[in-house]
C-alpha cells in the first residue's frame, strides 16, 4: 500500500445545452417566484434533451476528463459510474458509457483500447458516486501508476405539479482519481451513517391486468368497463406459455419503473439532517478530530444540494453545536443580540420546543450566521442554482463550485482542508475532507463552469413538457459543440429489444438528422 496521498487530480461537467427559466416555472404552477428564488436559492434547472440520458451525458463528462489531461485510454484502469438513473435492471449503464468511448477511440488507440477498463454502477440514490470514490481511492492507493474515473450522471425528474418539480436537473461530473493528485488529496477516514429509510424511492410499481383493461376500456368513447366481459379477456390472456405482447405474458400482474420517485419531502429533510450529523460523529471517532474543530480546521462546507440552499438551512444546529463546543457561543449570541430560550420558563414543554425551533431560525437569520454561510457554504451553492439536483453529481458540482469560485479570487489556498458532506436517500450520509494541492488553482480554472453554464439555451414552458413528457425525438439544443447522443432503442420483440444504440456529432447535425 502506498504512502502517497491520494484524491482527486481533475474534474469535468458535462450540463445539458438548454435549460429551464424557474420564473417561468413558477408563472406555469402559480407558484411564488421570489419564494423560490430567494427562499430555495432556485434560479434555473438543467433539462436533459430529447437523445440525452445518463449514458451520454456520463461519457461526454468522461471524454472531456480524457481530453483536457491527454490521457491515454489504455492506462485507464477503471470507469465506476454513481448514478439512479440506470438504462436496465441488469446490464451497467457504465457499459454505454465504456462502448461510446471505445468507439470514439477506435481510430487514434486501437479497438481494444478500453478492453482492460473495469466498469460497474453504484446505485444508493444521491451517495453513489461518493461510494464510488471512496473505493477507488483504496484502489488507486494499493498500487502505484493507477488511474481511474469516477463518474455521477443523473436526471433528477419529478411528476409536473409534484413539490419536487422545480428542484429538477440534470448533468454529469467526472473525476480522474489517484496517487499524487494536482488538486485534492482526500483524508481516508470517511465517517458514514446509514439508517434504512424511505424518504425517497422509487420501486417497481405493480399493476393488475385488469386494471390496465379497465382503464383502457374506459378511455374508449361512448363505453366503459361494465359494457365488457373483462373477466373473458382476461381469461384470453391466461391461455399459452408464449409471450406476444405487454399483456399477453405469463405475469400475473405487470410491473413498472418510473424514473419519478415517491418522496416525503419534510421527512427526507429530517433524514439529511440526522444522517449528515451522525456521520460527522463517526468521522471524528475515525480522524480524531474534536467536537469543535470544524469551524477551525475547513476553509470550506461544501454538501449534497437537493436545492441549492439546503444546506445553510440543514447545517444551522450543527454550526450552533460548533460554537458551544469552542467556546464561541456567548460573543455569538452577544453580538447577534440573541435571546437563548429557557426551559424553565416555559411550564409546556411542546411550547418550549416551538420555541427553541423559532430560535434556531433566528439564528439563521443572524448577521453572524449569514456571514458564515457567505463565507463557507454559498461558493458551492452558484452552480445548483443554476443547474438543480443532480443526483449523484450534486455534492461533486458544489465541489466545482467552491474550487472555481476560490480560483477566480486568486485565493492562496494550498494548503487548506475543504469538508464534504455527502448523503442518499435511504439513507446514507458520508462526511470527509480534502486538503488543496499545490497545484489546484491551474486545474480549477480549467473546469470552465461558469462559462458552460452562460452558453446554454433557454426554452419555453410548452418545450419542457414536451421533453418532461418523452414526446419530442430530435434534440432542441441548437450548440454546433460535440457530443454523444442516443440514436435509438430497438423496440422489436426478440433477443435484441431494448438495445440501446449510441453516436457521436455536433447537436446540429443531430437536430438536422
Amino acid at each position: 500500500m502506498s504512502t502517497s496521498p491520494v484524491g482527486i487530480d481533475d474534474l469535468s461537467v458535462y450540463i445539458p445545452q438548454i435549460y429551464f427559466s424557474i420564473e417561468d416555472l413558477a408563472a406555469a404552477r402559480d407558484l411564488s417566484y421570489p419564494k423560490l428564488s430567494k427562499g430555495l436559492g432556485l434560479l434555473q434547472m438543467a433539462v436533459a434533451d430529447a437523445r440525452e440520458d445518463a449514458a451520454t451525458m456520463a461519457a461526454n463528462a468522461v471524454l472531456d476528463l480524457i481530453h483536457k489531461n491527454d490521457l491515454d485510454p489504455n492506462d485507464i484502469g477503471r470507469i465506476y459510474l454513481g448514478t439512479e438513473s440506470a438504462l436496465d435492471g441488469a446490464k451497467p449503464t457504465a457499459t454505454y458509457v465504456l462502448d461510446m468511448l471505445q468507439d470514439h477511440f477506435a481510430d487514434s488507440h486501437g479497438g481494444n483500447c478500453f478492453l482492460n477498463c473495469d466498469v460497474v454502477d453504484l446505485t444508493f440514490a444521491c451517495i453513489g458516486a461518493v461510494d464510488a470514490l471512496q473505493n477507488s481511492l483504496e484502489w488507486a492507493a494499493a498500487k502505484d501508476g493507477r488511474i481511474g474515473i469516477v463518474v455521477a450522471s443523473d436526471e433528477a425528474k419529478y411528476e409536473m405539479n409534484s413539490p419536487g418539480e422545480y428542484t429538477q436537473g440534470a448533468g454529469a461530473v467526472a473525476m480522474i482519481v489517484k496517487q499524487n493528485p494536482r488538486l485534492l488529496a482526500i483524508d481516508p477516514d470517511f465517517g458514514v451513517a446509514t439508517r434504512p429509510a424511505h424518504d425517497f424511492f422509487k420501486p417497481n410499481r405493480k399493476v393488475t391486468k385488469r386494471e390496465i383493461i379497465n382503464e383502457v376500456l374506459n378511455l374508449l368513447p361512448d363505453t366503459s368497463a361494465e359494457d365488457f366481459n373483462v373477466e373473458e379477456l382476461l381469461g384470453k390472456l391466461s391461455d399459452g406459455l408464449d409471450c406476444n405482447g405487454v399483456l399477453d405474458c405469463n405475469d400475473n400482474d405487470i410491473y413498472l419503473h418510473k424514473v419519478t420517485p415517491i418522496f416525503d419531502g419534510p421527512y427526507s429533510n429530517e433524514a439529511y439532517q440526522a444522517r449528515i450529523r451522525e456521520a460527522l460523529q463517526d468521522y471524528r471517532r475515525r480522524s480524531g478530530k474534536k467536537e469543535g474543530e470544524l469551524l477551525n480546521d475547513f476553509s470550506h462546507l461544501v454538501f449534497h444540494l437537493p436545492y441549492a440552499y439546503q444546506a445553510r438551512r440543514m447545517f444551522s444546529e450543527i454550526f450552533m453545536e460548533e460554537l458551544k463546543a469552542n467556546g464561541g457561543w456567548v460573543d455569538f449570541i452577544l453580538k447577534n443580540e440573541l435571546e437563548v430560550p429557557c426551559a424553565d420558563d416555559y411550564a409546556d414543554r411542546e411550547e418550549y420546543i416551538t420555541k427553541c425551533a423559532d430560535f434556531l431560525r433566528l439564528v439563521t437569520k443572524s448577521g453572524g450566521y449569514k456571514t458564515f454561510v457567505q463565507e463557507r457554504i454559498a461558493p458551492g451553492e452558484w452552480a445548483s442554482s443554476r443547474v438543480g439536483n443532480l443526483y449523484a453529481g450534486s455534492v461533486f458540482l458544489g465541489l466545482m463550485s467552491t474550487l472555481e469560485a476560490l480560483a477566480q479570487d486568486a485565493k492562496n489556498v494550498e494548503g487548506q482542508s475543504i469538508c464534504i458532506f455527502a448523503y442518499g436517500s435511504g439513507s446514507k450520509s458520508k462526511v470527509f475532507g480534502a486538503t488543496l494541492q499545490a497545484g489546484w488553482g491551474e486545474v480549477a480554472k480549467g473546469f470552465e463552469l461558469k462559462t458552460r453554464l452562460e452558453n446554454r439555451q433557454a426554452i419555453d414552458y410548452a418545450t419542457y413538457e414536451q421533453l418532461h413528457r418523452g414526446s419530442l425525438t430530435e434534440n432542441v439544443a441548437n450548440s454546433d459543440g460535440g457530443s454523444f447522443f442516443l440514436a435509438d432503442i430497438h423496440d422489436e420483440r426478440d433477443e435484441t429489444e431494448g438495445v440501446r444504440h449510441y453516436g457521436y456529432a455536433s447537436f446540429l447535425d443531430v437536430v438536422g438528422s
